[in-house]
């Protein structure tokens, strides 16, 4: 493996074998199956596209769109990709458990690269130690008796409907282990990367060129006539559009997303339950705080007062000083 696996466009000519792997099976596509009108549908979307179990059911429903938002995320050229396997499949429309709470999307791709792909909707505070988490199961992948040099290259990718750092915010960001002086990567078998879908306009003329910000675009439409607009556009998301037609037509599918759709609307009102709760919090805390310095404040005027009536042999009974 070369330094350039994860950085350029495309896989040098000598490492491409051992990238892709050997003779990998052919890609399982989607089954074609009557068109959906989408001039039939008008208005808001009945499940919003940044719905991650929407996002789960889509890329296990449809591998040719799964195939195609990964070469775009990872600047592959799709004749590439002739193998995309999801290792962590779920039962569509069942009820979730704890096993399935979370809703990330374990990828091997050409039976070689390892990639987990999920789509964030909440904040929740803890993504650069959830996605490291993340990046390390993968990652740990070596069967007993197995060479270390045999390890498989491992990529996390989350796709985050919220800015991870406010003070530096950026569409499509890759980190990698580096030497802090002179910025050699470790390795390039390690790697993290955050789409934020809410900065669709800093995309970079290299993003808009794989169209990364049309998948953006897509995973945070709200209309039908975003998606058809989009679909227009894009023969991969036209592809996308038509399943997620059918996806949202489907009762248990349905379900699961408004599902999520609700546990999302819970998570924000607790958290500004909790937030607004802080807020009284404080400034009770505030108020007890000036009380005090006023307490205190009131103090030190009497015993300043006191010294002067000693001082001048006032005779003032101590009580009336209060």
């Amino acid at each position: 493996m070369t330094n350039q696996t994860f950085q350029s466009s495309s896989v040098g000519s000598g490492a491409r074998d051992e990238f892709y792997g050997a003779a990998p099976a052919p890609l399982e596509e989607s089954q074609s199956a009557e068109p959906v009108r989408l001039e039939e549908s008008q208005g808001t979307l009945p499940i919003p596209m940044s719905n991650d179990y929407l996002f789960r059911a889509l890329m296990q429903r449809n591998r040719k769109v799964l195939k195609a938002l990964i070469c775009s995320l990872l600047h592959l050229e799709p004749a590439a990709v002739t193998n995309v396997t999801i290792l962590n499949p779920i039962e569509l429309g069942e009820d979730m458990d704890d096993k399935t709470y979370i809703l990330d999307i374990k990828v091997e791709i050409n039976r070689y690269l390892l990639l987990n792909l999920e789509l964030q909707v909440i904040n929740e505070k803890n993504w650069p130690e959830r996605s490291l988490c993340y990046l390390c199961r993968t990652f740990d992948s070596l069967e007993l008796g197995q060479d270390y040099r045999e390890v498989r290259p491992a990529i996390q990718i989350g796709l985050l409907n919220f800015t991870l750092f406010e003070d530096s915010p950026e569409f499509y960001a890759n980190y990698y282990i580096m030497n802090a002086k002179n910025h050699r990567i470790y390795s390039d078998k390690f790697r993290l990367s955050v789409v934020d879908l809410t900065q669709i306009k800093l995309a970079t003329e290299e993003d808009r060129a794989y169209q990364i910000d049309q998948w953006a675009a897509l995973f945070t439409a709200t209309t039908w006539e975003e998606l058809e607009m989009l679909a227009k556009a894009n023969p991969n998301i036209q592809e996308a559009v038509f399943t997620v037609a059918k996806l949202t037509r489907e009762e248990k599918i349905r379900q699961q997303c408004e599902a999520r759709e609700d546990y999302y609307h819970r998570v924000v009102a607790r958290e500004r339950l909790l937030e607004n709760t802080k807020r009284q919090l404080d400034q009770a805390v505030a108020r007890l705080d000036q009380a005090a310095a006023e307490r205190d404040q009131a103090v030190a005027q009497r015993d300043q007062l006191l010294k002067l009536i000693q001082k001048y042999g006032i005779h003032i009974p101590e009580e009336a000083i209060w």
